[in-house]
């Protein structure tokens, strides 16, 4: 399906056309629109494109019909609540509280206009944003803190933010990147890899299923075919891809019979032969091929785990109603075989895949066992036939039970031993911005993983293998991840879980020492029926960045597991539509002693909330340009540092405050009573109107009984070179007018742009802890890239700091 039907919203008596376009050979009967005039409320709700041939079907992505009665409007102009967390010293009433109601206007489609009542083109749409905000200023520690608040919500044209996929391509193995590979779209090269094994993607509209091919130009490595989450409401996704490495070639005779096993793990049986006969090897052109033959099968074996990250597509396909649907894998490979004195390319005539059926522990899969082979453009498997019990036997392996398959490899293709599996469920995740978990710092565009598990009974942290896995990328409401479940057996399938945000891992909740369902997010006594676990459980030295659980299928007639996490296969829309305080699992960000200010609020996980201001700390929605500064402090413990960014040449926002950052520094390993911060500060350049340059006027504070002792040559060369030059009067704090330029490593600041705000600042932080300019570490190296330098004491009880007089100290001050 290339052309997908779009979400519409039409008031009564209007009319609406979905359009979609199939593509396939034979080619499909066309159905390329539908048009509903005179609408009435009851035509409301999902529709969906189907279009076939003899070769199959394939159904479109839903689209959603909403249909207003007349004066009924689609964007409030109240704003919804949207709480932002203010500084430290700005508690809001006497709990202490210190969040403040900023509003925002959901990103929902509006009602289009009689004009755009009918036709297929791009049209962007119009949705529901922000019409008007008004400045506040809220009383903080003596001061006023300024604010801006959305006042006004309406219709205007909707949003068009860049949807990109960013991520690094490494062999499985070794880590070694994928240098300079090709990648495809489709049947299309887009690009390549970078040195480093890095690439970005733009992802086309209309996308609803990004399929992307790696191909190594050298063949050391197998393609890799990846189905890759992105976002659809903007913003870049980051996503590591694994690369198989290929079997090294061994020499057959072509004129004999040859077997070759699949799956070798380490004191395993193989999982099944491939049987070539005498004479089945042919060159393109059908003649037969006399001679030796080079052939490499690289096999994917699921009961070796960490093989999951490296399996190509997302193990799906299409059944004879269109719909896509989940396989369940006993293992992949890929085939290469080769004329052993050219090289050429050989096909084969019929061979015969073995599988042995003493692998297969789930009695049922016996009977839907298939060979599937992988369609690189679409990502989809496709049926190559059954496997049967085999008559007889393979040679000295009488004991053992096999199924057969056969097979004609007519192009480089990766195959498949899967069933089709039908009993699934719907996961649902939410991640969060620390482990407070409060509904309105939820973190959207984070990556959440699943691996489907199929376990030892008895034995829930060593599972036997691993049957299929999913991504999926949390929007505001969080995330619904497919997943196989049992209703008989809770244990018989269970889930591997991880989710990461611009590369960044994000912690799962604790299971031991005991379990804690306020904190995991899932009541009793279905939490214990799920059998939650991090992957620390047993053993600390584990990473907390996983979780485990047994894909219990609800039981409809038990109160207590009709409230998620688990929804049944049907109930996607109460999954995706589930309000927070329903049950769910958690991730959370982990931020030690870490604060952001934003006088115009933005979140960064979620593109569509940029607003476009004067005051805004990101000017450009489509480019983000993440600068740190690097401090050095000399003293007996970790102090926080604050940066404080104001406007300082643009005659707009001169005197005004764009945000506040703090950030703790982290200890130096190798050098006692030292410590180092990388501190966030604005930075300069165009404001959001691209008229003109702003040089942002930065305050850099220690907390603390600090003096400035020292400030990087180089730096402060440049600044005396490129005025007006700020007064360093305050021995306590460190003032500039921001460098235009980007500058680097020998001057301590470090600047990284991405359409990725999160990950941008991510590389940029791993830069300045190294101290280099393309380094990345999370081991603080306080001495080396450093812009400026405070020696700092322990403060007498009592004694006020210039860091709690400068908090929010006027700009003029």
């Amino acid at each position: 399906m290339v052309l997908h039907p779009k979400a519409k919203v039409r008031v009564a008596g209007q009319e609406v056309t979905f359009c979609c376009k199939a593509s396939g050979t034979p080619v499909p009967k066309k159905y390329y629109c539908l048009v509903l005039r005179g609408l009435a409320p009851e035509q409301a709700g999902t529709y969906h494109c189907k279009a076939s041939t003899e070769a199959g079907a394939i159904k479109s992505a839903p689209a959603q019909l909403t249909v207003l009665a007349q004066g009924q409007q689609s964007c409030k102009p109240e704003p919804e609540p949207s709480l932002v967390e203010l500084p430290s010293e700005c508690p809001q009433d006497a709990t202490g509280s210190r969040y403040y109601n900023v509003g925002r206007c959901p990103p929902a489609p509006c009602a289009g206009s009689p004009a755009d009542q009918s036709g297929c083109g791009a049209d962007a749409g119009r949705c529901c944003g922000v019409r008007r905000m008004e400045m506040r200023e809220i009383p903080c520690a003596g001061s006023l803190l300024p604010v801006k608040v959305v006042a006004e919500c309406g219709c205007g044209p909707c949003a068009q933010p860049r949807v990109l996929v960013q991520g690094r391509v490494t062999a499985a193995d070794t880590g070694e990147p994928l240098r300079f590979g090709q990648i495809f779209l489709g049947g299309r090269k887009v690009g390549f890899t970078g040195y480093k094994g890095s690439f970005t993607i733009e992802v086309p509209p209309d996308t609803q299923r990004l399929v992307a091919r790696f191909v190594d130009r050298q063949q050391r490595f197998v393609d890799a075919v990846k189905v890759l989450p992105f976002n659809r409401r903007g913003g870049a996704v980051y996503q590591e891809v694994k690369m198989l490495r290929k079997k090294e070639p061994v020499d057959l005779d072509s004129s004999r019979s040859n077997a070759i096993p699949l799956g070798e793990a380490s004191g395993r049986e193989p999982v099944g032969e491939l049987v070539l006969p005498a004479g089945t090897f042919v060159r393109p052109s059908g003649e037969v091929f006399r001679g030796t033959v080079k052939a490499s099968v690289t096999f994917l074996d699921p009961r070796d785990m960490a093989t999951a990250s490296a399996a190509s597509s997302d193990l799906s396909f299409t059944d004879a109603e269109g719909d896509i649907v989940p396989l369940r894998t006993y293992g992949m490979f890929a085939v290469d075989f080769r004329e052993g004195e050219t090289g050429a390319a050989l096909q084969t005539g019929p061979v015969e895949v073995w599988m042995d059926a003493g692998q297969v522990r789930m009695p049922e899969h016996l009977q839907k066992m298939k060979l599937w082979s992988l369609n690189p453009e679409t990502g989809l498997w496709e049926d190559e036939g059954v496997l049967r019990p085999a008559r007889g036997s393979r040679g000295k392996r009488e004991e053992r039970t096999f199924l057969v398959g056969n097979l004609e490899i007519r192009e480089r293709r990766l195959f498949n031993l899967d069933v089709p599996e039908d009993r699934r469920c719907f996961v649902k995740v939410r991640a969060y911005s620390n482990e407070k978990f409060n509904p309105y710092e939820q973190l959207e565009g984070v990556v959440i993983s699943l691996i489907n598990l199929e376990p030892q009974p008895g034995y829930p942290a060593n599972p036997r293998a691993w049957g299929r896995f999913d991504s999926v990328v949390t929007g505001p409401n969080g995330a619904c991840l497919p997943a196989f479940c049992d209703g008989q057996r809770p244990d018989a399938y269970s889930a591997y879980v991880t989710a990461t945000l611009g590369g960044e891992e994000l912690e799962a909740v604790a299971s031991s020492p005991k379990l804690n369902p306020n904190a995991i997010g899932v009541s009793q006594p279905y939490l214990g029926k799920l059998g939650y676990r991090r992957l620390d459980h047993d053993d600390p030295n584990l990473k907390k960045t996983a979780f485990q659980i047994n894909v219990a299928k609800p039981d409809p007639n038990n109160v207590d597991e009709t409230n998620g996490p688990i929804y049944p296969y049907r109930s996607l829309e109460e999954c995706e539509e589930a309000p927070v305080t329903a049950n769910h699992l958690r991730f959370y960000r982990v931020e030690v002693d870490k604060y952001e200010y934003n006088v115009v609020p933005f979140k960064e996980s979620d593109v569509t909330s940029w607003t476009g201001d004067y005051l805004s700390w990101w000017p450009n929605p489509q480019e983000f340009r993440a600068c740190f500064i690097k401090v050095q402090i000399e003293g007996p413990q970790e102090y926080m540092v604050r940066s404080r960014n104001v406007g300082g040449s643009h005659p707009r926002t001169r005197g005004q405050l764009y945000g506040l950052r703090d950030t703790r520094s982290v200890q130096d390993m190798l050098l006692e009573n030292t410590s180092g911060a990388c501190v966030e500060f604005k930075c300069s350049g165009m404001l959001f109107d691209q008229s003109l340059v702003d040089r942002t006027l930065v305050s850099i504070i220690p907390q603390g009984s600090c003096r400035r002792t020292a400030i990087n040559s180089l730096l402060r060369e440049y600044l005396s070179r490129h005025p007006p030059v700020a007064e360093n009067n305050h021995t306590a704090a460190f003032t500039m007018l921001a460098p235009v330029d980007p500058l680097g490593h020998n001057y301590g600041i470090y600047t990284v742009t991405d359409q990725n705000p999160r990950l941008a600042k991510e590389i940029a932080i791993g830069r300045c802890f190294d101290g280099t300019s393309d380094g990345f570490s999370r081991e603080m190296k306080a001495d080396t890239g450093t812009a400026v330098t405070f020696t700092c004491q322990e403060r007498p009880a009592g004694q006020e700091s210039i860091f709690q007089r400068l908090l929010t100290a006027p700009a003029e001050a």
